[in-house]
């Protein structure tokens, strides 16, 4: 499905109320049974992007070599994590490099790119042999992070980049002077836009050349005030940004303190699901069903919001921008095109497309063949376009 950012429609509104907890905080993913996910045991002395692990896996890509990477990278309170990214390769660099942020809307650990790039489960890996054949490597981190913290999109960010780091500095791969892409689509548009907009602070020494996005959530808070109490297909989408965003947050997202009965048991049947059985889990249930009415204004519920909120955030994206979207995509084209906005106001070139009558599940191909484009055109070293008024 195609559809996470206009899930996340629901979670602004979903507040503690006054009830005393019933339940011990934020239910966890079961651990990855792959012990190569654990963190070598030098984690806290490693700087961010520093390689901890790597093991060469078979390729589904014929004539390609495939690596996976473990390194360190920064969760949402400073603290060091273990991440991974896949490194996808035609061959030893230097060549241009694309790091692609799949719209991963999952909870649990299985449905990691890591793992869906192999299972047939990432249907975005059918444009893979077109980029390989370009001559670029791909890079696709599991960007939810090590307890698929699916909303987080400030820790996407910096997990994508610090991904990044640890292919350049991955010295077999031959790639650490490579030119760097970025992509992604939806909830990957968020990690996307994130990593592009922290970069001169966060990653400062990275050659981005360029960032293709489309169908990009930019403010879920606003999203969930639009959606209301209405019963919604996505609705599980919106539940499940809530409960990973309540075990990246678990000071801020207190969920025990507004749960319903329901909603405890929604909580725990969704606490390991892939994106099918999110979407059918929730499926046409609204938020009073799970959540209690309570200070939907917290303060600190809202600031957690707005830091992973492109359209609220400081950062703004530098790197000259292809930006595309659905003309009927769910996902509020108004916010999109204001976002975009403050990149042109601050001297970003964009190049911002819509694609008419496409929905959020139907714009992501035509926009993608532009994007690929767009970005062979910043590898080369053309001028980018730009629509900016």
């Amino acid at each position: 499905m195609l559809v996470q950012g206009f899930g996340i429609a629901t979670v602004l509104v979903a507040v503690m109320a006054a009830a005393p907890a019933a339940h011990a905080g934020a239910i966890y993913p079961f651990p990855d049974a792959d012990g190569f996910y654990y963190a070598a045991g030098n984690l806290g002395g490693a700087q961010n992007g520093d390689v901890l692990n790597v093991r060469s896996v078979p390729s589904p890509w014929a004539g390609a070599t495939v690596w996976q990477i473990l390194f360190r990278s920064t969760n949402s309170a400073g603290a060091p994590i273990p991440a991974v990214t896949t490194l996808i390769s035609p061959g030893p660099g230097p060549r241009p490099l694309l790091s692609y942020q799949p719209f991963v809307n999952s909870l649990g650990m299985q449905c990691a790119p890591s793992h869906s790039l192999f299972d047939g489960s990432l249907k975005e890996t059918a444009a893979f042999p077109l980029l390989l054949a370009r001559g670029w490597a791909i890079a696709v981190p599991d960007h939810l992070g090590p307890d698929s913290a699916y909303g987080a999109a400030r820790m996407g960010g910096q997990i994508t980049l610090d991904g990044i780091r640890a292919v350049k500095r991955f010295a077999p791969a031959g790639l650490a002077d490579s030119p760097v892409g970025l992509a992604g689509y939806s909830g990957g548009a968020m990690a996307t836009g994130f990593a592009a907009a922290i970069a001169p602070d966060y990653a400062p020494e990275l050659p981005i050349v360029g960032v293709a996005e489309g169908g990009v959530p930019v403010n879920p808070g606003k999203m969930a005030i639009e959606a209301g109490d209405s019963p919604q297909p996505l609705f599980g989408l919106g539940f499940a940004v809530a409960e990973g965003m309540e075990r990246e947050y678990p000071a801020e997202m207190r969920l025990d303190d507004s749960l319903t009965p329901f909603g405890f048991w929604m909580r725990d049947r969704m606490a390991n699901s892939c994106v099918d059985d999110i979407i059918s889990v929730g499926a046409n249930h609204h938020i009073s069903e799970v959540f209690h009415a309570g200070a939907e204004n917290d303060p600190v519920l809202i600031r957690t919001f707005h830091e992973n909120a492109l359209e609220i955030v400081p950062e703004l994206i530098r790197q000259p921008l292809y930006e595309w979207h659905g003309g009927n995509d769910q996902v509020p084209l108004n916010l999109a095109q204001y976002t975009a906005g403050r990149y042109c106001a601050a001297g970003t070139p964009v190049q911002f497309d819509i694609i008419p009558g496409a929905d959020h599940g139907t714009a992501i191909f035509p926009g993608a063949v532009n994007a690929m484009n767009y970005l062979a055109d910043r590898f080369a070293g053309l001028a980018p376009p730009s629509n900016c008024r």
